[in-house]
């Protein structure tokens, strides 16, 4: 894929999620104007921009700790900040998110906290799962993240709904109380109003959802870029897919079996349309990551080290 098709890429999914966080803010809007004209309609809106930019954020370790994790020092781990200090060089980070490591075999990674006090979770099992090059590509997607600043569109859109939530119940409240009002012709409200309160959490939720598969989408592409090479991500993907579904069959079957879930309820897009996005810019990127390796260490190699759990990285 060739710069021009990079950057049309990074525009359309720009563009898309401006357009979804419209909606939502929109959505907010119009069910704040139903229950208090357009003064409450302003308000909701600008106090959802104003908590975007001034609200206190918890603490991303803070938020680790209740989940069991720990903060992986440099030192227990060089050969993983090697990784994570070039990919923050190539993403322009001006800080190096931290490590933490989490002590369950599911393979899981995730970040949380703003650009600038970002904290990157890794999983026992992912790091136990996954060859360096694919643990590095996982990396490249969450630094990914960090770089577009997902976390805080996320947090924007989650206190938007959330606001849309609120109000929707409220609205429904007082519709009940004005039944009698209203069967008696005394007091009149359109039915596209009531459809509106009766429905807008659930277009909210959906709204949210779309945004976070578009940024999903995005992030796989940056890390693609960051890597020089989509294959690591995608073959990363298909691991993290085949034991969700290891672990669920253990767990369930024969008793329950899978039932497929439906795509627009997913947060995540699905594995297969993500990886056959990534796979489609194989051909003209590939062999780009051979200046890369140096960098990445050998992560396969393993021994045990005080304080990080069953699976440790070679702190040699």
């Amino acid at each position: 894929m060739n710069n021009i098709q990079w950057v049309k890429n990074k525009l359309a999914a720009m563009v898309q999620s401006v357009i979804l966080v419209v909606a939502l803010a929109l959505l907010l809007g119009l069910v704040g104007r139903l229950l208090g004209g357009n003064q409450l309609a302003v308000m909701m809106i600008a106090g959802v921009v104003i908590l975007y930019f001034i609200s206190p954020k918890m603490s991303p370790s803070l938020f680790l700790k209740f989940n069991s994790g720990r903060r992986l020092l440099p030192e227990k781990a060089p050969q993983l900040y090697g990784i994570l200090e070039h990919l923050a060089r190539k993403a322009e980070l001006t800080r190096l998110p931290v490590l933490y490591y989490m002590p369950t075999d599911t393979m899981l990674a995730f970040t949380v906290g703003p650009r600038d006090n970002a904290v990157i979770a890794v999983s026992e099992g992912l790091i136990r799962g996954l060859s360096r090059q694919e643990l590095a590509a996982v990396l490249a997607h969450e630094v990914s993240h960090i770089r577009h600043n997902d976390i805080r569109i996320m947090t924007f859109a989650g206190m938007a709904g959330q606001l849309t939530h609120m109000l929707s119940i409220f609205g429904q409240f007082i519709l009940i109380i004005s039944l009698p009002l209203i069967l008696t012709g005394q007091v009149f409200i359109s039915w596209t109003a009531i459809f509106l309160l009766i429905f807008s959490p659930t277009l909210s939720s959906l709204i949210q959802l779309a945004l976070s598969r578009t940024r999903e989408y995005n992030a796989d592409m940056s890390a693609a870029e960051l890597m020089g090479n989509p294959e690591p991500l995608a073959s990363a993907l298909a691991k993290i897919e085949r034991a969700a579904q290891s672990a669920y069959r253990r767990m369930f079957w024969p008793m329950v079996p899978r039932l497929p879930q439906v795509t627009l309820l997913r947060t995540h897009p699905p594995t297969k349309e993500r990886i056959r996005r990534l796979l489609d810019l194989r051909d003209n990127k590939r062999g780009v990551l051979h200046d890369f390796s140096s960098a990445i260490g050998n992560l396969n190699q393993r021994s045990c080290a005080p304080g990080v759990g069953r699976c440790v990285l070679n702190v040699a």
